[in-house]
């Protein structure tokens, strides 16, 4: 068994990978008590041959998961950091190590479940956009502020925009809480729609595959106005395919 380890900005996901799927996973919000929770739920499971991680938060935190995984497992955590290429999947950046591994890992289980040409839309605190092509080249994405980031940002900034409440989405609002909530979960969908259908266009032929994770993806997927697909766990899914093509180095 693996114990795969994602620390996103928002939360904690976690997976033990057995043979056919996962044995347990679950997760858990920064503002939570990471340690405790954690410590509750795995002492209770069997020691896994090996912990594999991604992490796009500070080192703070990537050292204390580190010590408790040594805490509760006697293991050290294996960090994968973003390559030139891995996987079948060859990084678009000049700078290889600028792309998020958690975007780059999620290029790797589209294209290990053999679902490029593809986009990838990630829909979490940032919105994140990458474009992977048939032959596992990455083609370059966009990033902008998630649909709540993008809220939090038009209140910060406006002394008399102050919704009264948690607004809706609608096609058109009557009331600041749903035009603040409907203008910015819509931008979010307006730009997923743009660089799919360009991409396609430009790379694809005119189709191509439209993914989508995050914790907010299953709202998103019904306000788009193309073809979309929820693809869950994909950051874990791809650590799972990285961890199997790079086996710990037997001793001789």
């Amino acid at each position: 068994m693996k114990l795969l380890l994602d620390l996103g900005n928002t939360r904690l996901k976690w997976a033990m990978a057995a043979a056919g799927g996962w044995s347990a996973r679950g997760a858990i919000a920064w503002d939570g008590d990471v340690p405790a929770e954690l410590t509750s739920v795995w002492r209770s499971m069997m020691r896994p041959e090996r912990v594999v991680g991604a992490s796009v938060v500070d080192t703070a935190r990537e050292a204390d998961i580190e010590k408790l995984v040594a805490d509760v497992f006697a293991h050290d955590i294996t960090w994968v950091r973003t390559p030139a290429e891995a996987c079948g999947v060859r990084n678009a950046y000049p700078e290889p190590q600028r792309l998020g591994v958690d975007r780059f890992l999620a290029m790797v289980a589209a294209h290990a479940a053999g679902h490029a040409p593809c986009v990838l839309a990630g829909i979490g605190t940032a919105l994140t956009l990458d474009a992977l092509g048939a032959d596992g080249q990455h083609l370059g994405g966009l990033i902008a502020p998630g649909p709540f980031l993008m809220q939090q940002s038009l209140l910060g900034a406006t002394a008399r925009v102050r919704p009264e409440r948690p607004g809706a989405i609608r096609d058109m609002a009557d009331n600041t809480a749903d035009a603040v909530a409907s203008g910015c979960w819509l931008a979010v969908a307006a730009l997923v729609e743009r660089f799919a259908r360009r991409m396609a266009d430009q790379h694809a032929g005119g189709s191509l595959r439209l993914l989508l994770d995050g914790g907010d993806a299953d709202v998103l997927l019904p306000l788009l106005g193309v073809s979309g697909e929820l693809s869950t766990d994909s950051v874990l899914r791809g650590l799972l395919v990285w961890a199997d093509s790079h086996p710990v180095p037997v001793a001789s």
